[in-house]
């Protein structure tokens, strides 16, 4: 008699986001996908202190992932002072300090094109990265993702944006575990879980936490 399918596994840290990545080198067969938080979820640090953070943290998440991973960042320019801060140079210049190279670069839609926008961008950047050569996409896509899909809070990438993310993964990629070290309420973490992949989410918030154990997609 045959065995059951094997259950992808999803393991929620509630702590520090860098403090579990220096305990935890990661293991062949890892990526990351994350959202690095705004400059209003980190209220400790001003605007500037926020920028080197987040260029910072970016480098450590593209110096972690072994050399199989890519890291992939789901990130909205924002807008301060009347300037747009544009959140893909920001992860630029941190993977340029470390040497990775851009593998591809989306738009996902957070509203339908055209839509005017007050303060808060209408797209976002889906940014994938890798520290060794890849070879061309098997399957190519377009470079505007029409929308991200449902969002299980208001900051989250959205499920259609995590879909086209870990199918890129599953299939171009030797990925095997996937990493969100600022999972909010998890909606990478389950779809990956729903596409056969082990998921680890770290989160200071204990309620995303206990939301992000919670979450399950049906594909």
């Amino acid at each position: 008699m045959d065995a059951p399918p094997r259950r992808p596994s999803r393991l929620i840290v509630h702590g520090e986001a860098l403090a579990w990545l220096a305990a935890h080198p990661a293991l062949p067969g890892t990526s990351v996908v994350t959202s690095l938080p705004d400059a209003s979820e980190m209220p400790a640090l001003d605007f500037e202190g926020w920028r080197s953070w987040t260029i910072d943290t970016a480098r450590r998440l593209l110096s972690w992932v072994p050399d199989d991973g890519v890291v992939v960042f789901f990130q909205s320019d924002v807008l301060r002072h009347g300037v747009w801060i544009d959140k893909a140079y920001l992860a630029g210049r941190a993977a340029e300090a470390e040497g990775a190279a851009l593998v591809w670069h989306r738009i996902a839609c957070r509203a339908p094109a055209g839509t005017p926008s007050y303060g808060r961008a209408g797209y976002s950047h889906l940014l994938c990265y890798s520290r060794t050569p890849r070879t061309p996409r098997v399957r190519p896509e377009g470079d505007v993702l029409t929308e991200v899909g449902h969002k299980p809070w208001s900051k989250a990438m959205g499920l259609s944006a995590c879909l086209a993310v870990c199918r890129y993964l599953c299939a171009e990629t030797a990925t095997r575990v996937v990493v969100d070290p600022f999972c909010g309420h998890g909606s990478v973490l389950a779809v990956a879980n729903a596409l056969g992949l082990d998921a680890v989410g770290v989160d200071l918030g204990a309620r995303k936490c206990r939301a992000a154990r919670r979450l399950v997609v049906e594909l």
